[in-house]
């Protein structure tokens, strides 16, 4: 490995947040987009379906192979290469000249995002020293920002621009990263020959890691759920109206940013146990008062909490991944977070089918299995690791 005086950590600090900033505004951009997509390309329900199932498998094949690249190859050229692919993804959906066409600019759309998600984190975590999960806790800051400023920058410039224009505006932004990126200098690969196929597969053997890559795979599939089901419920079962369900779906997003700045600084000497058990209070308080709700006021305190409730699972998680396999690092990164997107994908689907013949009021029923598992998962993980 490099020695810290070939890079600046700062610099890769801020290179980081830039790349994870630049996934929230992407991860976002198809959802904020879809009106526009399904007139232009006259798309039903089915076809715009689709579209969103081809979104995860393109961010599922980006965090499968990021991380054997990256401790082979290092982080510049895939970090490099992956913006260039985001812009293409963002112009391609913005011109493309057939369905066919706009289904593979998703993909590669996708592809990039998951393999920016991922580097960037792991990037983080080899540079941070005793406190990757508070760092890593500060990155996840800048995708917070990227997910809540998007829809209010969409929401002014769609009163005088066209969706084309400012996917092309998207992708010069995804440009000017890769340019930046090209200009600093990252950590060397960790492996310098060949790839340790035997090392990588042992990763499988690890009960430590398949733990934590549950408790992600739960995180993960709590995330979707939330951000895919909550307006339904908050409009079918407590009658509130559309924008105000969408206005406490914002409160889930601002309460994860909070907590993850406040986890990145003034909680930075706080344990990771401490702070996952204090997650889960507030993630069962956000739960009783989503639950209970009679008033915009309780639904949006209770998404408040949620979004707090959830914040630390990816960070903390991932600090305790690059902590103990510093060596593999971005393999042991592709393995939890492939699984971690199989479960958002598995999940919400699962979700889907209870909303349709149960009703949706056992998404409120989802959330607490989900809890539980996650706290049974947590002390296992931490049992093992003491």
């Amino acid at each position: 490995m490099t020695t810290p005086a070939a890079y600046n950590k700062t610099t890769l600090f801020i290179a980081a947040c830039c790349g994870l900033l630049l996934f929230g505004i992407a991860l976002l951009t198809l959802g904020s987009v879809s009106q526009g997509l399904q007139q232009n390309f006259k798309l039903d329900k089915l076809e715009a379906g689709t579209l969103f199932a081809i979104l995860p498998a393109g961010l599922l094949t980006g965090s499968l192979f990021f991380g054997p690249v990256c401790d082979r190859y290092g982080y510049k050229v895939l970090l490099v290469t992956a913006c260039i692919l985001l812009a293409t993804g963002f112009t391609g959906i913005a011109y493309s000249p057939s369905t066919g066409w706009l289904q593979f600019s998703i993909f590669i759309f996708g592809l990039a995002g998951g393999i920016i998600n991922g580097a960037t984190n792991a990037v983080v975590a080899d540079i941070s020293g005793e406190y990757k999960g508070a760092n890593l806790s500060l990155l996840g800051v800048s995708f917070g920002v990227g997910a809540l400023g998007l829809p209010f920058v969409l929401g002014i410039l769609k009163q005088h621009y066209t969706y084309p224009f400012i996917l092309s505006g998207a992708a010069v932004i995804a440009l000017l990263v890769a340019l930046f990126y090209l200009l600093i200098r990252f950590p060397l690969p960790k492996i310098t020959r060949g790839v340790p196929l035997k090392k990588s597969f042992g990763l499988l053997k690890d009960m430590v890691l398949l733990l934590i890559a549950f408790y992600l795979f739960c995180q993960s599939s709590l995330e979707a759920i939330v951000n895919n089901w909550t307006t339904t419920f908050l409009i079918e079962r407590k009658n509130l109206s559309d924008s105000n369900a969408l206005y406490a779906l914002s409160a889930c997003i601002a309460g994860m940013t909070l907590m993850r700045l406040l986890t990145g600084t003034i909680f930075r000497e706080i344990t990771a146990k401490k702070i996952l058990l204090f997650s889960f209070g507030l993630f069962l308080c956000g739960i009783v008062l989503l639950q209970t709700t009679a008033s915009f006021f309780t639904a949006l305190s209770g998404l408040l909490l949620l979004g707090a409730g959830i914040a630390g699972g990816f960070p903390i998680m991932l600090g305790l991944v690059g902590s103990r396999y510093a060596a593999l690092s971005g393999t042991a990164f592709s393995l939890v977070l492939v699984i971690a997107i199989t479960g958002n994908i598995l999940v919400n689907y699962l979700m889907g089918i209870v909303a349709e013949t149960y009703g949706i009021q056992h998404f409120i029923t989802l959330l607490y299995v989900e809890l539980g598992v996650m706290v049974l998962l947590f002390i296992s993980i931490f049992k093992k690791i003491k």
